[in-house]
This record gives C-alpha cells, structure tokens and sequence, in this order.
C-alpha cells in the first residue's frame, strides 16, 4: 500500500513540474501564475505540505498521534509563512527545497509499518487519506489550476 502512495505522488509530481517546464520561463516568476502564486510560490507550497505530511507519519509512528496538525497558525497563515518565504529565494532553491520535502516523503512511506495507514488522526482522517490529500491529491489539485490558468492551452 505505501508503494502504491509512493508511485501516485512521484506520478502527480511529475506531472506537474512537466506542466512547469511548459510555461514560458517569464511567467514562472510573475504572480497570478496561480491564483496570486508565481512558480516559487507554488513549488515552496507543495513542498511545504509534502514535508508536513512527512512529519505527521513520524508523529504517529512515534505514538504522538495527538500532536499531529498542532502547528502554529490557520492553514492559511502557513501558507502565507511559505509564500513569503519563497519570495526570497530564487526559483532553482525552492525546487531544491521541494525535492528534500517530498524525498523525505518518499522515504518515510518506504519505512513505515503499512498498518499505521489506517489510524485516525484527530481531525478525522486516516493517516493514508492524509497522505493522499497532501501528497498527490495536493499536486494533481495544483496541476489543474496551472491547466486552467490564464495563458493556460
């Protein structure tokens, strides 16, 4: 099972740096590339919500299950945090930072015990939906708002 979270996130990632790699360069740093996003800012944001997931699987192999999602601010106060941030670095170190965060993904869906997968976290979800929803569910989201976007073919 976690293979098959593993293949869906590498397959959804790819396919949405492909879709990147499409886009005239002199857009993917303007904003309204993606709502008010410009590339930094979305890439910096996927990111962010794969390593999240990353620490939420530790959290509940570390039996800390309760502490998943405690994290500073609204949803929407992160991703502000995360957009501000990725307007500071240029385009090539947000990509770095995404491919650490999702590595990092990647290898603790490789490790952990599959059967944690249907634990329920505190907001309800199962630790596999959560997975699915910040990992390739997060990305295919985000690939449809690039292939409806303006400039979009």
């Amino acid at each position: 099972m976690t293979h098959r979270l593993a293949d869906e996130l590498v397959e959804a990632r790819a396919e949405l740096l492909s879709s990147l790699e499409r886009i005239d360069p002199s857009r993917l740093d303007a904003p309204g590339l993606t709502g008010d996003w410009s590339a930094r800012e979305l890439v910096a944001h996927l990111g962010y919500w794969a390593g999240h997931v990353a620490e939420v699987i530790h959290a509940v192999e570390s039996d800390r299950v309760d502490d998943v999602d405690d994290g500073d601010g609204s949803v929407d106060e992160r991703n502000e945090t995360v957009a501000r941030v990725a307007r500071q670095a240029d385009l090539t170190t947000v990509r770095k930072r995404e491919a650490a965060s999702v590595q990092a993904l990647l290898e603790r869906l490789a490790d952990m015990d599959q059967t944690r997968l249907s634990e329920r976290l505190p907001d309800g979800v199962t630790l596999e939906e959560k997975i699915r929803e910040e990992g390739a569910l997060h990305y295919r989201e985000h690939l449809g708002d690039l292939r409806s976007g303006p400039g979009s073919s």
